[in-house]
């Protein structure tokens, strides 16, 4: 399994510590901050696929760090709380909140959000940043779900064009096979990492003026594939 960055908040240090102990068992590359503002720096910095939000922090409580995190992205957030009244509950998800649990709690329970929340990512994850890329001649919608080089529309599968996306929302990161597996295809496929060169072979076969010498999807040999060029 591919290991997922998650960002834990809470001003109790056991708290933090035994989250992430269970984190950490299910494989997780697990990040921690104990006030508002550390965590606001580190989920802009770190870009976390989830944030354990606590509800009551110094310097910064965590409706606020979700209402701005929220805004700035989609990155889905379990909130802890010792409050437990259902104004409480439905002021946390109402702040964009995707889970909401309360102290004390279990945290086989927690990590099964987790996993639950992130199965979710990979639809999600086209979600996520600008609605529109153009790069030299290709454009991107992602509401439409439609792409297309100098105007003219590509026949992309589902997969190619969420493989696509990924790509191209982050220009210039490295993603490894597993990653993008992930990322598009989601934990539980069920295939070899060698399945996504059969999709960038496609990909580029369509997307590429010239497939042997690729302009957008580059291979970064023995690691994976990164999209070249900035995004507009």
């Amino acid at each position: 399994m591919v290991s997922r960055k998650i960002l834990v908040v809470d001003d109790d240090v056991k708290t933090v510590e035994l989250v992430k102990l269970y984190l950490d068992r299910d494989g997780y590359h697990v990040l921690t901050a104990y006030d508002g503002n550390e965590a606001l720096e580190l989920a802009r910095q770190s870009h976390p696929d989830l944030i354990v939000l606590d509800l009551m922090l110094p310097g910064c409580d965590g409706l606020e760090i979700c209402h701005q995190l929220k805004n700035e992205s989609d990155v889905p957030i379990i909130m802890l709380t010792a409050r437990t009244t259902e104004d409480d509950k439905l002021t946390g998800l109402d702040s964009g909140a995707d889970d909401y649990m309360t102290k004390p709690f279990s945290p086989r329970e927690l990590a099964a959000r987790v996993r639950a929340v992130l199965r979710r990512l990979p639809e999600e994850a086209l979600q996520r940043g600008p609605e529109e890329i153009k790069c030299s001649d290709l454009a991107i919608n992602f509401p439409k779900r439609e792409a297309s080089i100098k105007g003219k529309a590509l026949q992309l599968t589902p997969a190619e064009f969420k493989l696509l996306g990924v790509l191209a929302k982050e220009p210039g990161r490295v993603f490894s096979r597993e990653q993008l597996i992930s990322m598009v295809f989601g934990y539980d496929f069920e295939g070899f990492d060698r399945t996504i060169d059969v999709h960038i072979l496609n990909l580029r076969r369509k997307l590429e003026p010239d497939p042997n010498h690729p302009k957008y999807i580059k291979t970064v040999y023995g690691t994976g594939y990164k999209f070249a060029g900035s995004a507009e």
